[in-house]
């Protein structure tokens, strides 16, 4: 469910929360509005019963006797004019003197209810000061004290009484307004904004949906153009400044990775031309061997002298192809490091009795002065360092030293092989650790690496999240590898 979640589409996500937000707004605004038209409705319903009673009230203290009032209810039900509206007049004794009651609802028990709810029956003072000002234009008397109560038997109404002295008599008064017109309204509103709503949320879906389709015009134009860059394309960078400040960070993001991408292609490309050119030279030799041996008849001396020279080939065939194995499983390590503690001292001196003999074939001697412990695979350690002593003594003048040495810090070991011998020409230090890079490629011999050795050396530091680099000036040049401490 989820993994099918995260495949909707952005244009939809927005759509979706574009009308998600405008059902809350919407419903928050249709909640406020209904509530407010429904309290406005029922403020206004009591004023009305105030105003009832208050015109009895001034009826019964003008010139009109109470007997003329109670003999001519007609008056009452003109002046009420509907079948909603209720009015009753009691005596002292809960006598009924006058009655309009179009329905015939029960007299409703006012002293027990308004024991069980007295302080709910006081109108509000909002609702008397609103009464107080709409009657203003007409009292004579001061507004009776009016008590308001909602009744639910047999049907919903609100009741509004108050008791009256005319005449050293005590009256009650009682005005009320049956619920049901005011009920069928309110859910006949209530509809009405609900449809509102709904009309409202599905407008928002459609103008978010073709919102979203307006925005996403820069992303989608940005894809068409990625899409259009292929492999012969790739030195095509795109207008970051064209784009949206949002969309920028994704295109700056994409040039770059073009940029990686062209240049992976490019060391790729070299790669194929500088490994097809290594093969080329080892394979040329051993066919012109084999054409020379072929075109007449040679001495056992002479096949002996040139199957020598073809084992040198197949041996540097063999160098090249083993290192190149190396690299290719090294960027894809199946198996981790065997990190171990490695005493300095006695690898050095073992790398050093190893290639004592070639050493002394140019007179140069070995100085070991490594001391201390390293984190490291052996195997891999061994390997470097002895891929760095084999250049030196390759490229290192004769009758001088090659010193093997190391020095320790808070946070990394520095381990260094220098030799005495020609400076490298500075335009050569970038690439020096490239595949198949030779600062000089005529000076090819056949037991070297085949231009690989030092990049064996960076990707066996690059698996020990550590760095090689170079520095050669004033006749010296000096490798460093530098390890991280455990």
């Amino acid at each position: 469910m989820k993994h099918s979640l995260r495949k909707i589409s952005l244009r939809l996500r927005l759509a979706l929360l574009f009308a998600c937000t405008s059902a809350v707004l919407f419903f928050g605004m249709g909640l406020y509005i209904y509530q407010s038209l429904e309290k406005e409705i029922a403020y206004r319903e009591d004023i009305s019963l105030i105003g009832r009673i208050d015109r009895i009230q001034q009826l019964l203290h003008s010139d009109i006797s109470l007997e003329t009032l109670i003999n001519t209810p007609q008056i009452y039900a003109n002046m009420l004019g509907n079948n909603d509206n209720i009015l009753w007049i009691l005596n002292a004794q809960d006598q009924v003197l006058l009655e309009v009651n179009p329905t015939h609802i029960a007299l409703p028990k006012l002293a027990a209810q308004l024991t069980a709810a007295q302080a709910a029956a006081q109108p509000s003072q909002a609702v008397m000061k609103g009464a107080e000002k709409s009657l203003s234009s007409t009292e004579t008397t001061a507004l009776p004290q009016v008590q308001l109560l909602t009744t639910s038997a047999p049907y919903k109404s609100r009741i509004a009484w108050a008791q009256l002295r005319v005449d050293d008599q005590i009256l009650t008064v009682i005005a009320g307004r049956l619920l049901a017109e005011r009920s069928a309204m309110l859910q006949t509103y209530q509809r009405d904004l609900g449809g509102v709503w709904l009309l409202g949320v599905a407008l928002a879906f459609a103008v978010g949906w073709e919102v979203a389709r307006r925005g996403l015009r820069p992303l989608q134009r940005l894809s068409e153009q990625a899409q259009a860059i292929g492999p012969q394309q790739l030195a095509i960078r795109l207008p970051s400044a064209q784009y949206p400040a949002e969309l920028q960070g994704l295109t700056q993001a994409l040039n770059t990775m073009l940029q990686r991408l062209e240049e992976g292609f490019a060391r790729l490309s070299k790669f194929s031309e500088d490994l097809a050119h290594e093969i080329r030279t080892p394979l040329h030799n051993l066919m012109l061997h084999n054409q020379w041996a072929l075109s007449q008849s040679r001495t056992v001396s002479e096949h002996e002298a040139r199957l020598v020279s073809q084992q040198e080939e197949y041996e540097r065939l063999a160098r090249m192809i083993d290192s190149m194995l190396f690299l290719a499983r090294a960027e894809h390590p199946s198996t981790p490091l065997q990190r171990q503690t490695l005493d300095l001292a006695a690898l050095g001196t073992q790398l050093a009795d190893y290639f004592e003999g070639m050493a002394q074939e140019k007179y140069m001697t070995i100085q070991v002065e490594m001391h201390g412990q390293v984190w490291a695979d052996s195997s891999l350690l061994r390997r470097a360092l002895a891929n760095l002593i084999a250049n030196a003594i390759r490229y290192g003048d004769a009758h001088s030293a090659i010193v093997l040495s190391s020095f320790h810090t808070t946070s990394v070991c520095l381990l260094h092989v220098s030799n005495q011998g020609p400076d490298i020409d500075v335009k050569h230090l970038p690439q020096l650790f490239d595949r198949f890079y030779r600062c000089e490629p005529s000076r090819s011999q056949a037991a070297d690496s085949g231009g690989l050795g030092l990049a064996i050396v960076k990707t066996i530091m690059d698996l020990h999240q550590g760095r090689v680099f170079v520095k050669s000036e004033g006749h010296t040049t000096c490798f460093t590898l530098e390890f991280p401490l455990e």
